[in-house]
């Protein structure tokens, strides 16, 4: 377990994008019967989800998301002097989509822009990034940006996954202040279970060809899907994460010498209800505690922690808070933090 400090950065403002198109789960019945559909709604606890158009992108999201940040908290652009774009539905493979956000949102050339390819437990990480980056007295401001459109990479054919995903983006500025305390973090990865969520097809790996793309029947149960869309092993995702998730958090509340009850709010990556249930009963913490947004948003991936956030902590964040935040996912890689937020400012959700 790799675990990492900071003491006076944190987030000083939150804001969100979402696509204006909404997924009524119980009406998404093109291809499987309705009662059908209805059982897996109930179980999983979505029942709506944004979807973005063919014209949206991830960037288009967090670009939406980082103005009304921005414009909100009347932030000179010419002061941030780094951008860091976590998603796994970038723009193009090359550029990263980070370079042509620092030229869209009109940041000045010297500022710092990269991408981070993660999935579910990104936001975490990207923290985790930018805090260290933080630490240096050369920078100013920092924007986190992370969106994903994850329901360009699901089959609408394949019960397993097509009633889970949703698009967001966010944006979190980062900057130092004293009040901030210090912030906790443990980081972990298990390549071994790598094949647990996956697009096999479309990379390197396995380059794009008529192969790739033809969609056939996947199993008994007769879904399709082709190689270059997404894939989750659910009964060995649980598994993982009811063995390791509970674990770490444990460790890290050992390791800061803090109280798992102190915590004002815990964020937990919007996966489903089951998972969220049972960990929240695992770990015996307050349910009222414990913000969720799957219902309205679905899995947004690495966004739904911040999303969260957003969507359900605006308003509530006055003054100063102790916030959990644990994400788990595509690698398998999975993370948690105890993070400070004081007075942090959260912007009306945009839709785009």
């Amino acid at each position: 377990m790799a675990t990492l400090s900071f003491t006076n950065i944190g987030i000083t403002a939150l804001a969100a994008a979402v696509p204006k198109r909404v997924i009524d789960n119980y009406k998404y019945t093109e291809h499987f019967d309705s009662e059908e559909v209805r059982k897996v709604v109930d179980k999983i606890g979505v029942y709506e989800r944004r979807f973005a158009d063919e014209n949206t992108c991830a960037s288009d999201l967090c670009y939406a998301a980082a103005n009304r940040l921005i414009e909100d908290n009347n932030i000179p652009r010419d002061e941030i002097d780094l951008v860091v774009f976590i998603s796994q539905t970038p723009d193009y493979r090359m550029p990263a989509t980070s370079i042509l956000l620092q030229e869209r949102l009109g940041l000045p050339k010297s500022t710092i822009a990269f991408d981070v390819n993660l999935g579910c437990s990104g936001f975490i990480y990207g923290l985790s990034i930018v805090y260290s980056f933080m630490s240096q007295s050369g920078i100013r401001r920092a924007l986190l940006l992370d969106g994903e459109t994850r329901s360009k990479v699901y089959s609408p054919k394949d019960r397993t996954s097509a009633f889970i995903f949703g698009d967001g983006g966010v944006a979190a500025l980062i900057e130092r202040n004293d009040s901030f305390g210090t912030s906790h973090f443990s980081l972990n990865s298990d390549g071994s279970r790598g094949e647990l969520i996956m697009i096999p097809g479309g990379g390197y790996r396995k380059m794009s060809s008529a192969e790739t793309l033809a969609e056939r029947v996947v199993d008994e149960h007769g879904n399709i899907r082709s190689d270059e869309q997404g894939y989750m092993m659910g009964g060995d995702v649980f598994n993982f994460v009811i063995v390791e998730i509970p674990k770490d958090i444990k460790r890290l509340f050992s390791i800061a010498q803090e109280e798992i009850n102190d915590m004002d709010y815990y964020v937990f990556h919007q996966a489903n209800n089951f998972i969220n249930s049972y960990l929240s009963k695992k770990l015996k913490l307050d349910p009222n505690k414990i913000p969720s947004s799957i219902s309205k948003f679905g899995n947004t991936s690495s966004v739904s922690v911040p999303l969260t956030i957003v969507s359900e902590l605006q308003g509530r964040l006055n003054g100063s808070h102790r916030l959990m935040l644990s994400a788990f996912g595509v690698g398998m890689a999975w993370a948690t933090a105890i993070v400070p937020f004081v007075d942090c400012k959260i912007s009306n959700i945009v839709e785009v």
